[in-house]
């Protein structure tokens, strides 16, 4: 079970560091045209959201890696999960059914691995 819970963890880590340095590193403009809620969102939000993810990341590998305050890791995906709730609520309001489903889907590996790790 052990290598299972990592392999999510690195996969799942892996995901939310990428599309926060999307968010960080690439002009919203660019972006908008891939992810159209960001043409309504302000840069500062944008910003923040992938400062989140990356944070976000980090507590999932590193508190479980050095075995320093390992109960981190499952906040950290108990605190991705809602950030992909909050998601999924923005995407169902913009009627935008596909980035919901995948919101969706994203939360409930992170409510999954926030299980697992607890364990």
């Amino acid at each position: 079970m052990s290598v299972f819970v990592w392999t999510l963890l690195g996969v799942l880590a892996a995901w939310i560091t990428l599309s926060g340095l999307l968010k960080l590193t690439q002009p919203k403009e660019k972006l908008g045209a891939r992810f159209p809620w960001m043409h309504d969102a302000p840069h500062g939000l944008v910003w923040f959201i992938g400062v989140v993810e990356i944070l976000g990341a980090i507590g999932l590998i590193v508190p479980r890696a050095t075995g320093i305050a390992p109960i981190l890791t499952p906040l950290a995906a108990a605190g991705l999960a809602i950030l992909m709730l909050l998601a999924t609520g923005l995407h169902l309001r913009r009627k935008e059914a596909t980035f919901a489903m995948l919101t969706t889907v994203y939360g409930l590996i992170c409510v999954l691995t926030a299980w697992l790790a607890l364990r």
